[in-house]
């Protein structure tokens, strides 16, 4: 648990507490939390009534651990994208997040839409281990599941996007190592650096010493090589998520090949409706990492 400072005192980067915690409350900057809920989970419906998906398969033992997978093409063996969940690592699930899926479909991907535990019950290391496993399990099947499995993308949102990119980092102490069979990365709106989270609000339910802090902190920890990689952010964002965001531009151009979208009119909490919509700038983005330009022209 985090320590209460006094009223006004500095926290972090001369924030006090009020602000580092609205900082780190992407909600703060739309009119509606609650709204988005509601749309993520109606247009979720609505993509499971249009496009049926083999649910609630279980890639690990945790009661958690399961996902929902919607087929590519017949033809061919498709790529695939992996969506992983955003909630500030203790809300959302499969039901609220297959939201993106109709428009990936269409431009010939596979979809694999994945849940994971969450805090307080399930610790930040598990998750991450979760996210691997769920990797590894979907590699593992890739034969029989009908996708190229040299052309799995891990894509996540916002807490997600910060699992998604610990997937990408060698010598992992939870779940398999799965960061050399990634092909393409696409991280939107996420949080690289834990410390901050560690002195906010949202610590309450994480529980992070510094330790765990800095060992889930992926910008502390890339290897010198990463894969193909699209990382956005929106327009609307708080400072914190616009500096967590460019820092990690800056630490993964050396290391791989990156496409940086800076969406103007999404915020975050809708900038993954763009994903695999043609004519946007994240959605042209990830179906070119994906090889599906082509398809979409």
């Amino acid at each position: 648990m985090r320590d209460v400072p006094p009223p006004g005192a500095a926290v972090y980067r001369g924030m006090d507490q009020t602000t580092l915690d609205r900082q780190y409350s992407p909600s703060s900057r739309v009119a509606s939390l609650d709204a988005y809920l509601r749309a993520y989970e109606r247009l979720s419906e609505a993509a499971r009534r249009a496009h049926p998906a083999q649910a609630s398969l279980a890639y690990g033992p945790h009661p958690a651990e399961r996902l929902d997978y919607f087929p590519g093409p017949s033809a061919g063996r498709a790529p695939l994208l992996v969506f992983v969940h955003g909630g500030n690592w203790q809300a959302l699930g499969r039901a609220d997040s297959a939201f993106p899926v109709p428009p990936l479909l269409a431009a010939g991907a596979a979809v694999a839409v994945i849940e994971y535990g969450l805090a307080p019950d399930v610790g930040l290391d598990a998750m991450a281990g979760m996210v691997r496993r769920a990797v590894d399990w979907l590699l593992r099947q890739a034969d029989d599941l009908g996708f190229d499995p040299d052309r799995l993308h891990l894509c996540g949102t916002s807490a997600g996007a910060h699992l998604a990119a610990m997937a990408l980092l060698p010598g992992v102490p939870a779940g398999p190592d799965v960061s050399d069979r990634i092909a393409g990365a696409v991280l939107l709106s996420g949080m690289y650096d834990l410390e901050p989270v560690r002195l906010s609000y949202v610590n309450d339910v994480l529980r992070l010493d510094e330790a765990a802090a800095s060992r889930n902190s992926p910008i502390l920890r890339l290897p010198d090589r990463l894969p193909e990689t699209v990382i956005a952010r929106g327009g609307n964002e708080t400072e914190e998520y616009v500096r967590q965001h460019d820092r990690m531009v800056a630490a993964l151009r050396p290391r791989a090949a990156v496409t940086e979208v800076v969406a103007d009119r999404r915020d975050h909490f809708d900038l993954p409706y763009d994903l695999g919509v043609p004519g946007t700038a994240l959605g042209d983005a990830v179906l070119a990492q994906m090889g599906l330009e082509e398809a979409t022209a």
